[in-house]
């Protein structure tokens, strides 16, 4: 049986472990900044959180920018489609946790001899991932919210760009929260952990739950239903996107189904409350992830609709801890990943 101390938080240590990633905020936004007249193009690739970090980046961007292009893939799917736009102005982000993420190296392999530019975002620069790039950007290897800290990273480059392109007057106000997310993240998953445990014991013994989110949200419901749940926990969890809710997806409700809604404060958030809406009437087993539950300390009022998802992808973190405690598998188990050939 687990005991509750394998699934105990230290937020001290937590906050230590984004001390590398912290350190390379403004370095990146500097280098942002270096690419305003050089490109034209942004191709993000990755795969699992990574890619879904990336989604965020994209709707942002198109949210923001009127004249820089920007694409979001898989790596196998982007090796496969070969997109003819891979020219002197296109910059190519990839990133890999690990860094040794097969399909992420390759697709840092396939560009390597095309005139586009390359960045990587990874643990250590020492992988296969970071020696395969023009320019590396490492969160360590001692932070275990490698998803946050690689998002920080890749949005201070962002936000960086975008400003020297004069497409975004909030970068003081960004950056000076991106320093203070990893206080803002803790103070989340510390408050939540109360009813973490709670919500734990009461969907311990549910094999499916689904996640409903909206833009940029959406980031979360993936990375927690997916990346956590299917992979961790062997529990069917599917991601639905609000704006495809009532065209198909809202039939599966009923009173027994279990629920997750993830809203945050973007301009999308109109998208979450119909669907919240429909479940106050007819679901019974809902759970309400709201950002706006969170006080976010030291994050800009401007900022919290772009760190909001990190912001509930911490707090839901302990809700899968827990449930890892009353359903007695680690978070650690894999049935196939890194055990058999695929």
């Amino acid at each position: 049986m687990l005991h509750r101390s394998s699934i105990s938080y230290d937020p001290l240590a937590i906050i230590k472990g984004f001390d590398e990633t912290v350190g390379q905020l403004d370095k990146a936004f500097s280098f942002g900044r270096s690419l305003a007249n050089e490109i034209d193009r942004i191709i993000f690739v990755a795969a699992g959180s990574a890619n879904r970090a990336m989604l965020g980046l994209v709707w942002w961007i198109e949210h923001f920018s009127s004249g820089l292009e920007v694409r979001r893939y898989f790596p196998a799917e982007f090796m496969a489609q070969n997109p003819s736009c891979l020219g002197s102005k296109t910059l190519v982000v990839l990133a890999s946790k690990s860094g040794t993420t097969p399909e992420t190296v390759a697709a840092a392999e396939f560009v390597k001899n095309k005139p586009c530019k390359t960045v990587a975002f990874s643990q250590l620069s020492t992988k296969p991932l970071g020696q395969s790039a023009s320019f590396v950007f490492t969160v360590g290897d001692e932070t275990p919210e490698s998803f946050t800290a690689i998002f920080m990273l890749m949005q201070a480059m962002v936000g960086g760009l975008l400003a020297e392109r004069g497409e975004y007057d909030r970068a003081d106000a960004l950056m000076s929260s991106l320093h203070a997310l990893p206080h803002a993240v803790t103070q989340a998953a510390v408050q939540n952990e109360q009813r973490a445990a709670a919500d734990a014991k009461a969907y311990a013994k549910d094999g499916r739950i689904y996640h409903i989110a909206s833009g940029p949200g959406f980031t979360t419901a993936y990375v927690f239903g997916v990346c956590i749940l299917m992979e961790m926990l062997w529990i069917h969890s599917y991601p639905i996107e609000a704006a495809e809710f009532f065209h198909g997806p809202f039939e599966i409700v009923d009173k027994t189904v279990p629920l997750v809604l993830i809203k945050g404060e973007d301009p999308t958030r109109p998208l979450m409350d119909r669907v919240s809406r429909f479940c106050d009437q007819w679901a019974e087993r809902v759970m309400v992830y709201d950002s706006k539950n969170f006080p976010m300390p030291g994050i800009a009022q401007e900022i919290r609709q772009i760190v909001a998802p990190y912001i509930l992808q911490a707090a839901l973190k302990r809700f899968s801890s827990h449930l890892s405690l009353e359903r007695n598998q680690p978070l650690s188990t894999r049935r196939y990943m890194w055990k058999v050939p695929y």
